[in-house]
């Protein structure tokens, strides 16, 4: 209700700043790198990586500065990791679905997730989101057959640099309010974790020169807190481990 209100009062402000905002903040591309790739020693882990701008990489240099290579290092001493990044700048979670479905069907033990920044700015309702997740979830268990899925949360985009008032505040409540629905899904799915992107991970001044995307220290702490939940749920200490 109070965005509704919100976008009614302040409808035309956050229009103009959104305009301003795209044409003004710089873009940034997309790292060089390889998307898929095998490292480590130890039992292997099939991992796949999708989402958008933030899971691609944006922000850094190369792909082993960003999510998708610091995460594959993270795990490589426990395992031998077999990785693959589908991602892509402005990917919302209705574009993830459609691309997932064309996809090949292949196993995974671990599935990381980045979306709904993009669900956000393009003011999708909060009820299309929730639904589109649990149909992300369903199809992620049941044609790629997840073991793990591990949906990051939305950043704090209240704390955006790249973004004025009010239209810091208004996206910003509405990504807490994202985040709480997909907390409470994960809650729900045995197979699922809320994984948060709180104060102490996201650090503004470690944010990338846009003012919108992690930086490389970002993409290290978001990649350590990954490997630890996975290594956690894979490990022979778990009835889950993998053989």
């Amino acid at each position: 209700m109070r965005h509704t209100l919100a976008t009614a009062a302040l409808g035309p402000v956050l229009l103009a700043q959104g305009k301003r905002v795209r044409r003004t903040v710089p873009t940034l591309p997309e790292p060089a790198g390889p998307r898929e790739g095998e490292c480590g020693s130890g039992p292997t882990l099939r991992l796949l990586i999708v989402g958008d701008s933030a899971a691609a990489g944006v922000g850094a240099r190369t792909q082993d500065e960003a999510l998708s290579g610091q995460l594959a290092v993270s795990l490589a001493p426990t395992f031998r990791v077999r990785w693959k990044l589908l991602a892509f700048t402005g990917a919302t979670t209705g574009d993830m679905l459609g691309h997932l479905q064309r996809e090949v069907a292949t196993d995974y033990d671990a599935v990381l997730t980045s979306l709904g920044v993009n669900d956000v700015t393009g003011r999708h309702s909060l009820a299309t989101w929730r639904r589109q997740q649990r149909e992300l979830v369903a199809l992620l268990t049941g044609r790629f057959h997840a073991g793990q899925i591990l949906l990051s949360g939305l950043p704090p985009m209240h704390r955006f640099p790249a973004l004025p008032q009010p239209l810091r505040w208004y996206v910003g409540s509405r990504a807490r309010d994202f985040n709480r629905a997909l907390e409470e899904l994960a809650g729900g799915l045995a197979r699922c974790e809320f994984l948060g992107l709180g104060h102490e991970m996201m650090d503004v001044s470690a944010m990338a020169s846009d003012g919108f995307h992690p930086g490389p220290p970002i993409y290290a702490l978001w990649a350590q807190e990954a490997a630890r939940r996975i290594i956690h749920r894979h490990t022979q200490h778990s009835p889950e481990a993998i053989t």
